[in-house]
């Protein structure tokens, strides 16, 4: 049963039904005075228009050397509700926000602490004091834990602590030639060749010189992976030049004297040559910047060609409304540029400002232009929807149900395409169409509500049939249920039609039914289906063959008196005999 048609405001040009502004408003929005433009600090000023005539905003006036306000005038007559100038006052940001300066890098663990001979547990390591060595449980490589690393941002510290990266297996090789420089007298006290003198690093009584050196050189393998791993960061391009001053500096502290076993000198003058790379890595950083000057103002140069676009488009062919939407979204994006975006030198933001805001006067001199021409297309519109009206109002009375709501739908269709009237006389000519259109389709709604009185006995059929199908599931008796199913859609069909409102609630009953009939069908030839019937039947076979041969394996074995052997027949003949079980259960199941 198709539903009257919902009671919508007068349908727009583009089809949405919208209130058609009257050619007195319109007028009134003409001589509106357009809103002042933005001043932000970084942007140029426009300054008020002048007593003598002129189409473009005059030249900002810089309220600083680096961050020229802007207060765009925009000219008197242009409609409110459509200006591009929306007033807001906008700071500008500082491009080079600070970046974050955090290692990545882990720290090594304290000098002269051993730990228990534990495997590293997952979660993170509490820092704590430094302890002073005492003998204790002999600790293995694996189990020393680095220490934890410094803390980060303080969101970081807000946010649930994530699970730890595995430690990173030893290479032998590399342990091998850190364990050159470092000794183990024969209290457990450990040394390091530092260059020409030796220092003492810890003390790990209670251990072999092997697991108290392979402490101290793990520390120094950690040391050399945050020297390679700055090393490979170094070249990224994200890498802000506080984050590499500060790398640098944390990683020459701890390479002063660190409790660790391994070429120390070698690797200080690794992290040495880093210091030259660091400093081409500050020169680019300033190439950088100058890089994204020179973006920024290719991307205000398009922001301004796109404003011109808007501002050189042919009036006849322009959409004012999305165009005026277009227009301030760019100003917006404009704003936005000043505020996050690099700065730009006074001269070059004034020039692209100057061609900003004459593309925004010339928009708004066409379309003030567009409303005066308003009025006189709001009379002709007028005449063609009181001819759709006097045509909605004959065809309100009939009868041809099919045919007359054809008829009002191209009837809305021209209503669309007849343009707008004033406000007052569009929405009386509205009424009276929607009051002609309503009508009718109250009289189909009446008609087919008898149509369906008329169905209501076949309905009161068709439920007493779902109740008897209904009371086939579940299905137990396969032919049976097939045999009443195929008696319900005789007399389905023979019931005839129901009220509309019921087909699909009645139909879905009907084919929820059917479907576990069929979902039965399908379960019962899978169950007796011949192929898996022999393909269970042979499996069990060999499973009896394999099961034979095994009690004689654990037959021989016992006679042996091998325990183990004993035991792996045993384990291999219950595995069969499961296996068997589960075999001659889906046979069983298969002959049904």
């Amino acid at each position: 049963m198709t539903q009257s048609p919902q009671t919508p405001t007068a349908p727009d040009e583009d089809g949405e039904a919208t209130t058609v502004p009257t050619t007195a408003e319109a007028a009134n929005d003409v001589d509106t005075a357009a809103e002042p433009a933005p001043e932000p600090v970084t942007a140029p000023a426009e300054q008020p228009a002048a007593a003598a005539s002129s189409d473009e905003e005059p030249a900002p006036a810089a309220s600083s050397d680096e961050d020229p306000a802007a207060a765009d005038q925009g000219d008197d007559g242009a409609p409110a509700d459509e200006s591009t100038e929306p007033t807001a006052t906008t700071d500008a940001a500082d491009a080079d926000a600070a970046e974050p300066t955090a290692s990545d890098a882990p720290a090594a663990p304290e000098a002269g602490t051993p730990l228990p001979d534990t495997a590293p547990a997952p979660s993170a390591p509490v820092p704590g004091p430094r302890p002073t060595p005492r003998p204790g449980p002999r600790p293995s490589p694996a189990s020393v834990r680095p220490t934890p690393r410094p803390a980060g941002r303080p969101a970081a510290a807000a946010a649930p602590a994530a699970a730890p990266a595995p430690v990173a297996p030893v290479d032998p090789a590399e342990a091998a030639r850190a364990a050159e420089f470092g000794r183990v007298d024969d209290a457990g006290t450990v040394f390091v060749r530092d260059g020409e003198t030796e220092r003492e690093v810890g003390q790990f009584p209670g251990a072999t010189p092997d697991e108290a050196l392979a402490l101290y050189v793990r520390r120094f393998l950690d040391l050399q992976a945050k020297v390679v791993l700055f090393e490979a960061r170094l070249s990224a391009t994200d890498l802000s030049v506080k984050e590499i001053d500060q790398t640098l500096g944390k990683l020459t502290e701890e390479l002063a004297a660190p409790a660790a076993v391994g070429d120390l000198v070698g690797l200080r003058e690794r992290l040495d040559a880093l210091r030259a790379v660091a400093a081409e890595r500050r020169a680019a950083a300033e190439a950088e910047r100058a890089a994204a000057r020179e973006a920024a103002a290719a991307a205000r140069t398009t922001l301004v060609e796109q404003a011109e676009k808007i501002a050189e488009t042919d009036p006849s062919r322009i959409q004012w409304r999305p165009a005026g939407e277009q227009l301030r979204e760019l100003l917006d994006q404009w704003k936005e540029a000043q505020r996050s975006g690099p700065r730009l030198d006074r001269a070059t933001e004034e020039a692209l400002w100057k061609r900003f805001s004459h593309a925004r006067t010339t928009f708004d001199r066409e379309r003030r232009h567009f409303f005066a021409e308003l009025e006189s297309r709001n009379a002709a519109a007028k005449g063609a929807k009181e001819a759709l009206v006097a045509e909605a109002e004959r065809l309100s009375a009939s009868t041809e149900w099919g045919p007359t709501a054809g008829a009002f739908r191209d009837l809305m269709t021209q209503w669309k395409a007849a343009g707008r009237a004033s406000r007052p006389v569009d929405d009386a000519l509205w009424a009276r169409f929607r009051a002609a259109q309503d009508a009718f389709f109250a009289a189909r709604d009446a008609a087919n509500q008898a149509t369906d009185t008329e169905y209501q006995a076949n309905l009161v059929v068709k439920e007493a049939l779902l109740a008897e199908a209904e009371a086939l599931l579940p299905v137990r008796n396969l032919g049976a249920a097939k045999a009443a199913l195929r008696s319900v859609q005789e007399r389905w069909e023979a019931a005839g039609k129901v009220p509309r409102g019921d087909v699909q609630r009645v139909e879905g009953r009907l084919r929820a039914v059917e479907q576990a009939v069929r979902e039965a069908d399908d379960a019962q030839w899978r169950r007796t289906n011949p192929e898996t019937r022999a393909r269970a039947e042979g499996a069990a076979a060999q499973l009896e063959q394999a099961i034979a041969g095994l009690e004689a394996d654990l037959a021989r074995a016992r006679a042996k008196g091998d325990a183990r052997a004993v035991a792996e027949a045993q384990a291999a003949l219950d595995a069969r005999r499961a296996w068997l079980e589960q075999v001659q259960r889906a046979a069983q199941d298969a002959r049904g």
